[in-house]
């Protein structure tokens, strides 16, 4: 599958190129062909951090974004027929004092194709003719909005040439962010400076944080947003953090690596155990393959590594059948990725999981984000880790139920291994994946050299 690779961020205000006018008039096609009615999409406004002036930097909706092209604050989109029509108000005149100079609504207009302008004010006049999708999900959402919102989950799960160029760009700045990382590591004092030396690199490549970065050595805490521990030599420092480019489009990339530049003995087989299914996974992606079946694969291969180091006692297929291995792995095996980190989420399940899936109650498939066979074109994630999150593992050694499964005295001398995880973007093509974060390596070795400043680009 041939992918473009923008090497240059895509302008915000500038034209946009030829392959982005083109796949923004077949995504407006293609929606017209899915749901006949006109559509009214918005892009949302400045969100004030506490006075009005003060405000966040502002994020379109990503569904606006799709079929805009560009960011506009407070504006509105008309689909109708294949064609849009930007419904969009002129700038306040005091505005330029403080923002300087900005495109009119026209030329707004003009770059991205649309049909016409006008005033916002002049939507309410057309608006009940339109679909919308609701600012907060699809719970009490009328047939003609899940309609919708069905037509375009379809649209969005397999990505055009613009896209997939521009998540490639994504996950280019990403690697080197990561890899200023790991650069960092070796004079940080704290986990803060290996975070600015990470995000520097995405500000100074016109992108922002596709979400908030998670830069820690106590990996056992999934979603960890703090970053004031003291790095020392033998810690694991976990860093999962990916770019957003100008226009949206996002990389999610996870690494964990020695702060000292070397693996201690329990860090590296932990780590190979995690690699394993990593590197399984990916090798099983391709059109056709249920991603569920890549999360069980995922399993079934942290389990053999725990039972292979003595942590774990039975069968990998019946550990797995009881869910044991959640004790330790009890997060899914990735997600959608695109305009979004955890792509198309806002509206719940509906894209993550094909018509007539259900989330199930099984510990070790509920947080699954994903349930669908993988087709060309769509990008997800691979990120298997093992971790030891007392909260599970305090009442699960309590209660008893695990001990024939579960070696506690051959686990604590583990104990310094808080949390790791391997993650990689994956896009599906007609015969096979492709990692498109590929050049940030994986393997252990590769990994302390590039630590140590002895491998890698400069």
């Amino acid at each position: 599958m041939a992918m473009a690779f923008l090497t240059e961020p895509s302008h915000v205000h500038g034209s946009l190129p030829p392959l982005a006018l083109a796949c923004l008039a077949q995504r407006r096609v293609g929606l017209a062909q899915r749901f006949p009615g006109p559509v009214v999409l918005w892009a949302g406004t400045p969100v004030s951090r506490n006075f009005p002036a003060n405000t966040y930097p502002f994020r379109a909706r990503s569904h606006f974004l799709y079929f805009a092209g560009r960011p506009l604050p407070g504006a509105a989109l008309w689909l109708e027929g294949g064609q849009a029509t930007l419904f969009m108000d002129e700038p306040d005149p005091g505005a330029a004092l403080w923002h300087g100079p900005t495109p009119s609504p026209e030329a707004h207009a003009e770059a991205m194709g649309a049909v016409a302008v006008y005033p916002l004010g002049e939507l309410p006049q057309r608006r009940p003719e339109a679909i919308t999708l609701p600012m907060t999900g699809l719970a009490e959402a009328s047939p003609e909005v899940l309609a919708l919102a069905h037509a375009i989950v379809d649209l969005r799960l397999c990505h055009d040439d613009w896209a997939l160029a521009e998540l490639q760009r994504a996950a280019h700045v990403s690697v080197q962010a990561h890899r200023a990382g790991m650069i960092a590591t070796r004079h940080a004092r704290t986990e803060a400076e290996v975070r600015a030396a990470l995000e520097q690199v995405m500000v100074a490549q016109h992108c922002t944080c596709a979400y908030t970065s998670i830069v820690t050595t106590h990996g056992e805490v999934l979603h960890n947003d703090q970053y004031l521990q003291a790095l020392h030599p033998g810690d694991l420092l976990l860093v999962d953090a990916g770019a957003e480019t100008a226009q949206g489009w996002a990389a999610d990339i996870t690494r964990t690596w020695p702060v000292s530049g070397h693996f201690l003995p329990p860090q590296r087989d932990l780590y190979d155990v995690v690699l394993a299914a990593h590197d399984a996974c990916i090798a099983a992606a391709g059109p056709g393959v249920e991603y569920r079946d890549l999360h069980l694969l995922a399993c079934r291969t942290l389990t053999q590594g725990l039972v292979d180091l003595g942590l774990l006692r039975g069968h990998p297929d019946d550990l797995v059948e009881r869910d044991i291995h959640a004790l330790f792995f009890p997060h899914g095996i990735g997600h959608l990725l695109g305009l979004d980190v955890h792509d198309m989420e806002d509206l719940g399940d509906l894209a993550g999981y094909a018509p007539g899936r259900r989330r199930s109650d099984r510990v070790g498939l509920s947080f699954l984000r994903l349930d669908r066979p993988l087709r060309p074109r769509m990008v997800v994630t691979i990120e298997p880790g093992f971790y030891q999150v007392p909260g599970l593992l305090a009442p699960a050694r309590l209660s008893g139920q695990y001990d024939d499964a579960v070696n506690w005295d051959r686990l604590a001398q583990f104990a310094g291994v808080r949390g790791l995880r391997i993650e990689d973007d994956v896009c599906i093509t007609d015969d096979g994946c492709k990692v498109i974060t590929a050049a940030l390596p994986t393997d252990a070795t590769t990994l302390e050299a590039w630590v140590q400043g002895e491998g890698g680009p400069t």
